[in-house]
C-alpha cells in the first residue's frame, strides 16, 4: 500500500544528511543529520565553552550548537574540519532552528572528490 508523503514524519533520518532547507520539517527535538561546509566557528568567551558553528550546503545554512562536554570529545573534527557531518538534536524557537549537536565527524576528505574528473561512461 502506498502512504502519502507527510514533512513532519517522513525527513530523512541519520544517516542520511538532511538538506538545511528542510530543517523546518522535523519537529523540534527530533534527531537529525546535517552536513556542510564550515563558514563559521565561534567560541565566544562569554558562552562558557560552548561553540556555535555555522555549516553551508548547496541548499543554505545550518546553525550549530556544540556544548563543552561534546567539543572536548569531538575537538579535533571542530577544529580542524573544513566539511563536517553533525547529528543532533533539532531546536526550534518560532523561525530560528538550530542543531544541537551529539555527534560530530569530519568528512573534508570527501571534497577532493570535487576535484576529480568525472568517470567518462561507454560511448552511446
Amino acid at each position: 500500500m502506498l502512504t502519502d508523503y507527510h514533512p513532519l514524519r517522513d525527513w530523512p533520518r541519520p544517516p542520511a544528511a538532511l538538506p538545511h532547507a528542510r530543517l523546518n520539517e522535523p519537529p523540534r527535538g527530533a534527531l537529525v543529520t546535517v552536513a556542510g561546509l564550515v563558514l563559521v566557528r565561534q567560541r565566544p568567551g562569554t558562552a562558557k565553552g560552548v561553540v556555535f558553528l555555522t555549516l553551508e550546503d548547496e541548499t543554505g545554512v545550518a546553525n550549530v550548537v556544540i556544548w563543552r562536554k561534546v567539543f572536548l570529545r569531538f575537538r579535533r573534527a571542530v577544529v580542524a574540519g573544513r566539511l563536517l557531518r553533525v547529528t543532533g538534536r533539532l531546536q526550534r524557537d518560532s523561525e530560528v532552528v538550530h542543531i544541537v549537536a551529539e555527534k560530530i565527524e569530519d568528512i573534508s576528505e570527501m571534497l577532493d572528490e570535487l576535484l576529480r574528473p568525472p568517470v567518462a561512461g561507454p560511448a552511446p
